[in-house]
This record gives C-alpha cells, structure tokens and sequence, in this order.
C-alpha cells in the first residue's frame, strides 16, 4: 500500500516524512516554492530531538501521479482548498480510498460525494509550516494523535491498517468507530483558531473570546442533535500524547493553522468551515453566533487584504459581537 499525501503542509509534510522513515512507501503532492525546495533539497523537519532532512518523492500534482490500485489518498490540505482537489482526485483516481487528515467536519462530506471508501482522521498535532522545504513538529516522545474511522461511522480494516502504519510513525493512532464525534469535537476546539490569528496568543482576552466561541458551538451542536466527545475525554487522549516542546529553535509553534495562513499571505483561510460551520448551524436551528459571525467576517478580511496576524484585539471582537447582539 502507498500513501499519496496531497498537501505536504504542516500536518501533511510532517507525517509524510514519518511515514517515509517508518519503512511505509509515501509520495507527497506539493506545490510552488514548497515543492521546489523538496525536489531540490529534500525536506527539512525539525522536531524537539533534532533536525533532519527527509528525502521523500514528491509530485505538483494529482495528474502528475501514476496512480496505483492499492493507493490511499491523504488529503492534508486546508478545507478551502479540497473540493477542487477532490474533482481532481476523482478524474485521475475515482475509485482510490481517501483519508481527510483535516480539521472541520465538511471534508468528509465533500469526499463521499465523489469516493466510495472514506475515512475521517481526527488530528491533535502540533506543527507548523512557514516556509518552503521546512515543516516543524512540536509534540515529543510522542508525536501527536492521529485517530481513524470510516464515514460516516464504522471501522474497518483499512481505518486499523492505516492507524497501525501511523502508530509505526510514532503517532499515537486507534481505529475509532464513531470518529465524527470526535471530529465535532475537534471543530470546537478549532473555532479559536481565527481568534488566535486575528489577536495573537498573547492577548490577556483571548481566553474570553474562545470560551464564547466555544460556548456558541455547543449549543449549536446540541440544538442540531450532532454528537461531540467531551471536553473531558479530549484532555484524556491529549495526555501523554501531545506534549508542545521547543523544536526548530522555537519554543512553541507560532499559532494555529488559521494564524499560519496569514502569516504566509496565503490570501485564504479556514474559517468558513469552522466558524461558519457553526454560523450555518446557528442561523438553521435559531441559535445565535455573534461571536463565530465576527471572528468570520473579521479573519476572512484580514486574508483578502492582506492584513498582518495579531492586528486586531480580543476585546475589540467582543464588543462587536456584544453590540451585533444588541442591535439584534
């Protein structure tokens, strides 16, 4: 079996460079400079016990690949960027399994649209990805968690091959029969993601802003009757397997993946499959999200023109939500 790993980003380049070293046969589908610098140099991963370059194979594209009958498709890319990706998967290789090692619950959705075998991936791992031919991992001894299940539900062999592989890359990895449950969980976490990008890590009001961010998505799963682990068995999972150490001569990553993208002048972000996510909900089920509805607008904005992460401040979002809601 080969992993053909679209989107060697933070999460994609990292895992494929372990998959690489555990002996698995790994193709990675980069683009641009990111690639450039893989065909020429190899990639650089940095990690708390050391740095080292990993050769891996490498494409630019799905069309460039010459596909296999026993292929599994990665899909590490962010969500914005997955539906054409999938049409693309789809023409070349229509009836390869595809894994979404992604955050947000609508990648699934989008991939048994045009796939027969699909497997969800819940992912806890800390990295980051900032500049071309260098991703950087921050959890040691173990380097994150990577949790598999078929969608919509079930586990099957494939879900344990792959979480098997995963576990040889030093991930803790389990085939999960209910894995959306657990991805649900994994978008309330992330719906900080655009505070953290807009205001910085550093803003004494973050905490607030994620909580309310939080705290609107859970009442919006609830009113929609869509099950989510609980934040108790999270930190459950967490321990033990996710420990943030300094690699790459950073104490810890520079932000969330949302806050990656700004800083990379991608032009692009996540948040309308997190955020907006729970905003569809919301608007569906009578639930109001002026905090999801502001940190959406406001981090969409900053991609589209160009605005520097850590710009905008926690309290300043309140306050604008605090207000829609008066108004409302």
């Amino acid at each position: 079996m080969r992993y053909v790993v679209i989107g060697a980003g933070a999460i994609g380049g990292v895992v494929a460079a372990r998959l690489h070293e555990a002996g698995r046969d790994v193709l990675a589908v980069a683009r641009g400079a990111h690639l450039a610098a893989i065909r020429e140099h190899g990639l650089l991963l940095d990690e708390p016990d050391g740095s080292r370059t990993v050769r891996l194979a490498v494409a630019g594209a799905v069309r460039e690949v010459d596909w296999r009958p026993d292929d599994v498709v990665l899909l590490c890319t962010k969500t914005q960027d997955s539906e054409a990706l999938l049409d693309e998967l789809r023409a070349a290789a229509p009836d390869v399994a595809v894994a979404c090692v992604q955050n947000g619950v609508a990648n699934e959705r989008m991939a048994a649209q045009r796939f027969e075998r699909v497997q969800g991936v819940y992912v806890m791992v800390p990295a980051e990805h900032l500049e071309p031919g260098r991703v950087i991992g921050f959890s040691a001894p173990v380097a994150g968690v990577l949790d598999v299940g078929r969608y919509p539900a079930g586990a099957d062999e494939l879900s344990t091959r792959i979480a098997d592989d995963l576990t040889a890359a030093g991930y803790s990895s389990r085939a999960v029969a209910a894995i959306m449950p657990w991805k649900y969980s994994k978008l309330l976490v992330n719906l900080g993601n655009a505070a953290d990008a807009a205001c910085g890590s550093d803003d004494p009001d973050l905490r607030e802003l994620n909580e309310r961010a939080h705290a609107e998505g859970e009442r919006c799963l609830a009113a929609a009757g869509i099950a989510f682990t609980s934040r108790a068995d999270v930190r459950e999972r967490r321990t033990g397997n996710v420990s943030v150490r300094p690699a790459g001569g950073r104490d810890r990553p520079g932000g969330s993946s949302t806050w990656q993208s700004l800083h990379r002048g991608s032009g692009s972000v996540e948040a309308e499959h997190l955020n907006g996510e729970i905003v569809a909900l919301g608007r569906a089920h009578g639930v109001p999200t002026p905090v999801n509805e502001v940190l959406l607008r406001t981090v969409t904005a900053m991609a589209r023109d160009g605005e520097p992460a850590g710009s905008r401040t926690a309290r300043g979002l309140l306050t604008e939500a605090d207000r829609a809601t008066d108004r409302a």
